[in-house]
């Protein structure tokens, strides 16, 4: 059996400080998901916002995207539907019609393959307000005022559902700053501004990744989907030198234990959003994005030859 490299507290420092030299290109080489993750989120608002007032429109009287992120239809073919904002529906004893049901398995198959807190990474407009205000902590003199699981979420989440039992209500939808700031940003600003505000604060003053780390439901409900997403954060525990620097930037870190890590292949908590900034950070390239199919079999055959 084939002994796996040591690595010391010098590797470590070594590849930290191979981070912090890097050349220009390589830093904006290493910006690459972001920037892809701002592309989508904006792009998905520009095409409800110019569908919305500027009249888009792939054929007559059928609009690229419309409605907003709990229901929408693409091209007038593919309803669209937040699943979370239909259980809450569903909970509340309304009968759901046949498009909004076909709507939610359209989405919800989507973020079982693909990961189901891609989300928050790559849909969700909130995430670039908590991101700048992650961005502002890192580089202001300020610590966090208390601490919070962060399994906070699914009480919240657990809560939302238990309310739209009783109330009849869709309960977070009726108070999600997230619909609040689509609705705001395609129709006009109001008091979804507000909630936004607080968001920011919240997470620069008060506490880091307050918001999606620790208190949306909706996070905690596409975590719950994402545990069985296909495409996942692959580990080669040959290279990785225990630098740390995918936990810096990570805004799960607590998906880079490293030792379930190892002995998996692969980032299987459902909390990871799948939002890159390990991958592309990682000076060893311990990180990478595949297939879950992929990495069982090359850890299969990898124990197999190793046997």
């Amino acid at each position: 059996m084939s002994a796996l490299p040591e690595f010391t507290r010098a590797d470590a420092l070594a590849s930290i400080e191979k981070v912090r030299t890097r050349s220009w290109p390589t830093r904006i080489w290493s910006w690459r998901y972001m920037v892809l993750r701002r592309l989508s989120q904006l792009s998905i608002l520009l095409l409800f916002f110019g569908t919305a007032h500027w009249g888009w429109e792939v054929a007559k009287g059928v609009g690229v995207l419309t409605g907003n992120l709990s229901a929408s239809e693409f091209m007038g073919l593919f309803p669209m539907a937040d699943p979370f904002a239909v259980l809450q529906i569903f909970l509340t004893g309304h009968v759901l019609q046949r498009e909004v049901v076909i709507g939610a398995a359209i989405v919800l198959g989507f973020y079982l393959l693909v990961g189901g807190r891609v989300y928050c990474a790559w849909v969700c407009p909130v995430n670039m307000v908590t991101d700048l205000a992650g961005w502002l902590r890192q580089q202001l003199p300020i610590s966090a005022l208390f601490t919070l699981s962060r399994n906070t979420r699914y009480f919240v989440l657990a809560a939302a559902l238990i309310l739209s039992t009783i109330t009849g209500v869709a309960a977070f939808e009726w108070v999600s700053p997230i619909g609040m700031m689509h609705r705001e940003i395609i129709f006009g600003f109001g008091l979804g501004f507000l909630a936004l505000s607080a968001i920011f604060l919240f997470d620069l003053l008060i506490l880091k990744n307050g918001w999606c780390g620790h208190l949306c439901p909706m996070g905690g409900f596409y975590a719950v989907v994402g545990k069985a997403a296909l495409i996942r954060v692959r580990f080669d525990k040959t290279s990785c030198t225990h630098c740390g620097e995918c936990a810096r930037v990570c805004p799960e870190p607590q998906v880079l234990n490293l030792k379930r890590l190892e002995e998996v292949g692969l980032v299987a908590a459902g909390e990871c959003n799948n939002c890159g900034r390990c991958t592309a950070l990682c000076p060893e390239g311990s990180l990478s994005f595949d297939l879950r199919t992929l990495i069982r079999k090359h850890n299969e055959a990898v124990a197999s030859g190793q046997s």
